[in-house]
């Protein structure tokens, strides 16, 4: 009897280390669990920082090349004012169409010199909005120039690269 005493306490030691190690197990997997959940919180906000600077970045960058475009079509403007007045003398008639021109490329210059690419995005939303027969049209013409620019592409290419049949056609060289 006192073996099964021995036995019992035994028993009783080993199921109380058991439950120990059950809960230092459950612990560590909470404490990895919660370790795990703050990782991918950080991750997710370093992420969402990164995206936001790098939106900033790139609108940034295509603000300074909205710039530098009005500042280009400005210069433009003024050549085709050159032009005209050049043209002026020996064709009145096309001298005030490239006038014409260049002051509707000078007003465009202008009102995207200040503008950023939101402003100019809302602007495009605008007028598709009140003109969309025409901006629908421009896009079927713009669609309509590109699949022929293309398929034109295709079918002027370079002949094939192919040996000939000299000997049957009459210029074999070598019995001559």
């Amino acid at each position: 009897m006192v073996e099964q005493n021995f036995q019992g306490s035994d028993n009783t030691k080993e199921a109380g280390k058991s439950e120990k190690i059950r809960s230092a197990a459950g612990d560590a997997f909470d404490k990895a669990s919660d370790m795990a959940r703050d990782a991918r919180e950080k991750a997710k906000r370093a992420a969402s920082d990164t995206a936001s600077s790098m939106t900033d970045s790139v609108v940034g960058l295509l603000n300074e090349q909205l710039g530098s475009g009005a500042e280009s079509a400005g210069r433009l403007a003024k050549a085709m004012r050159l032009a005209a007045d050049d043209l002026s003398k020996e064709s009145p008639l096309l001298a005030g169409v490239v006038r014409s021109a260049a002051g509707n490329v000078g007003h465009y210059a202008s009102r995207m010199e200040n503008q950023t690419v939101d402003q100019l995005a809302k602007t495009a939303s605008d007028y598709t909005r009140r003109q969309p027969a025409l901006v629908f049209g421009l896009a079927a013409l713009a669609g309509f120039f590109a699949f022929r620019t293309f398929k034109n592409a295709q079918s002027v290419s370079a002949p094939p690269i192919q040996p000939t049949d000299l000997h049957h056609s009459g210029f074999d060289q070598r019995h001559g």
